[in-house]
């Protein structure tokens, strides 16, 4: 699985892997990440303090080595949700530090990383079906599920990237994303030691850091995009990288159009989920459109259902799907279809080339309004795309002739509520129009930029 780790993998430097400002080169990474390997093996799971930091990068290197599932833990975990994902997941160590916790609160015990320790691991691949991860997912109710994401997903899912991205050991990846959720950890760590090229994690995504960074691959989710097209100097020095690359939610069409208009390239935008991993995803070397997430990567399927206006719920199969959700079987078999597909819960429309949009979730974003069924997604854009919108998020209320009005919450200077309705009305099919707008100081978001639309206020 971590292919350019190994002695001899291609060439090495000091600076092959660089973490908030500190530097370590692959062989030092493989040395420290053995150590941990030897002090955890024969573990049923070991959970990271996955901060910005080469020690986590080092303790989820020693758990893959050592075959042993790695459960990352959010830094910023409280001790409810903390202490939930260490009982469920059956960790029997903390690998780091312990997010400021008190260490008689955690369940179970923590051992320290030292980057300056040196093992040599020589044991056995494990078999590409055993649990490489297990990452914790919110659902609509309930406790956060452990998934468990198979070794064989996760390089079936890397190769498949780095496939359609042209992504080689000649790039240098540079991103700023938390490193307990698949983009940041998966993609943006396990992605550059699978490819062997350098990594450059800025510890906190400013657009400063990634103008200074010098990468030729950048990856990053909206909000961070967002930031950068804001400080149009340190865009324009992002006008030499071959990708950027953005995920995790929806990139508005006018931050595309403002990425290519500073950078002269439009980004990649790519599809995925913490149970599917990345499936499918613009091209380097194909067409990029604002909204759209591209086809699937080799091996994986999609198909619509319950279709109507062009548009449906996306189920997906192939070799990046997990394994179930641990301890859940119902929930596992709930999220499956009778033929082994996964119900992604998102709503997309494919276009005649195979192209996917993807509108929305099933249970939030798609809104039946007077008969229509309208996607959130595309209303939101339309709002963004007024010069005064600065956020928007929309949603369907129970309306009693209706059956959903169409209600926006918007974050704009000097726009009146019949402006943007208008504005979406002339751009759109006017039953598309927001029928009621509330203006807000900011969206609730989450740590990896998407809207809460569960947060949002009552109108």
């Amino acid at each position: 699985m971590l292919t350019h780790l190994a002695p001899g993998a291609g060439e090495d430097r000091p600076d092959a892997l660089s973490v908030a400002g500190r530097a370590c080169s692959r062989e030092q990474l493989l040395g420290a990440a053995a150590a941990v390997a030897h002090r955890i093996a024969g573990a049923p799971a070991v959970a990271v303090h996955a901060d910005a930091s080469l020690e986590t990068v080092a303790a989820v290197t020693g758990g893959l080595l050592a075959g042993v599932p790695v459960v990352p833990l959010p830094p910023d975990a409280g001790p409810a949700e903390r202490g939930h994902i260490l009982r469920d997941s059956g960790a029997a160590l903390v690998l780091g530090g312990t997010g400021g916790l008190p260490v008689d609160t955690l369940p179970v015990d923590t051992l320290p990383v030292d980057m300056g320790e040196r093992g040599d691991w020589s044991g056995a691949e494990p078999a590409p079906d055993s649990t490489a991860l297990i990452l914790y997912t919110s659902g609509t109710t309930g406790a956060p599920k452990g998934a468990l994401i198979p070794r064989g997903a996760v390089a079936a899912g890397l190769d498949g990237l780095a496939e359609a991205w042209q992504w080689t050991a000649g790039d240098t990846l540079v991103h700023g994303l938390p490193l307990f959720h698949v983009h940041g950890l998966v993609l943006g760590v396990l992605g550059a030691l699978r490819t062997g090229c350098r990594l450059v994690h800025t510890g906190r995504p400013t657009p400063e850091a990634y103008a200074a960074a010098g990468g030729s691959l950048y990856f990053g989710v909206p909000t961070v995009w967002s930031r950068v097209v804001r400080e149009p100097g340190a865009a324009r020095e992002l006008a030499g990288a071959r990708l950027l690359v953005s995920g995790s939610a929806a990139l508005p069409a006018p931050v595309f159009r403002d990425l290519e208009a500073l950078t002269g390239q439009r980004p990649v935008e790519r599809y995925g989920m913490t149970e599917t991993l990345i499936t499918v995803s613009a091209r380097a070397g194909g067409e990029r459109r604002p909204g759209a997430v591209g086809t699937p990567l080799r091996g994986v399927r999609t198909r619509l259902v319950a279709a109507e206006s062009g548009i449906g719920e996306l189920e997906v199969c192939g070799p990046t799907l997990f394994s179930g959700y641990l301890g859940r079987p119902e929930a596992t078999a709930a999220a499956h279809t009778a033929d082994g597909w996964f119900r992604t819960g998102d709503i997309a429309a494919i276009e005649e080339d195979g192209t996917h949009r993807i509108v929305g979730r099933a249970s939030t974003d798609l809104i039946k309004s007077g008969g229509y069924r309208v996607g959130a997604g595309e209303v939101e854009n339309a709002l963004l795309d007024h010069p005064a919108v600065r956020e928007a998020a929309v949603v369907g209320v129970p309306h009693d002739d209706l059956g959903q009005e169409i209600v926006a919450y918007v974050v704009a200077d000097g726009a009146t509520e019949k402006q943007l309705v208008d504005f979406v009305a002339g751009h759109l099919s006017v039953h598309k129009r927001p029928r009621r707008i509330r203006f807000l100081d900011a969206l609730p978001r989450n740590a990896m930029g998407k809207p809460q639309k569960k947060l949002l206020p009552p109108m």
